[in-house]
């Protein structure tokens, strides 16, 4: 499947980020295979740092940085879909300024909505930051159910279990952008979550 092919933005109706900076993950992967979504917050300024660009894509590189703090190393960003991880982002286009406002997430959570539901098979979403969880519970909103993940700082709310229906969620940081290489708290988080959510999967194909 070409998720190009399979997901969109017709109307671009969002005013505070570039309509031009639209990017949604350029792969073909096979949607039966996938059991781990990971979720960033928006597409980044330059297309070539974007998941799936290949080379020396900075939201590939720090991606595998994550997994490598984790213990779990690759030698390419290709292992990480034949490990059935797909990576994502919640907003579609890139930032104008530091912030993204509320309406905008809601908005794109749509596309993001359609984006899940290619994937019949998965067991974890990783939601890398605010963004990534403000768009969760706006799915979880239109849906008609309660608000997923609470409105608490991330290292209070990390450690605690959430479901989208029979999905596992897991928030953290955000695993791409310059403050993932400075702040080494954070890092070690992201790697205890990843290690986590590995785990779980683990867990859940032993069951079977």
């Amino acid at each position: 499947m070409y998720i190009p092919d399979q997901i969109n933005c017709v109307k671009f109706p969002c005013k505070d980020v570039h309509h031009a900076g639209y990017l949604i993950p350029d792969v073909s992967i096979d949607p039966q295979q996938v059991s781990m979504l990971m979720i960033s917050e928006s597409a980044p300024q330059d297309s070539r740092d974007y998941y799936y660009a290949g080379g020396e894509a900075a939201y590939e590189r720090t991606t595998l940085q994550a997994f490598e703090d984790a213990g779990v190393e690759f030698d390419t960003f290709d292992q990480l879909a034949d490990m059935g991880i797909y990576l994502t982002s919640a907003v579609k286009c890139s930032k104008t300024g530091y912030g993204i406002k509320a309406g905008t997430v809601q908005q794109c959570s749509l596309i993001l909505e359609e984006e899940i539901g290619l994937f019949p098979n998965i067991k974890v979403i990783m939601l890398m930051g605010d963004v990534a969880i403000k768009a969760i519970n706006y799915i979880a909103r239109k849906a008609g159910l309660d608000r997923l993940i609470p409105a608490d700082s991330t290292y209070k709310i990390r450690s605690g279990e959430y479901y989208f229906r029979e999905i596992r969620l897991f928030p953290s940081y955000m695993q791409v952008g310059p403050s993932f290489g400075i702040e080494k708290s954070k890092r070690k988080m992201i790697a205890e979550d990843i290690q986590n959510a590995l785990e779980y999967i683990r867990y859940l194909s032993q069951q079977q």
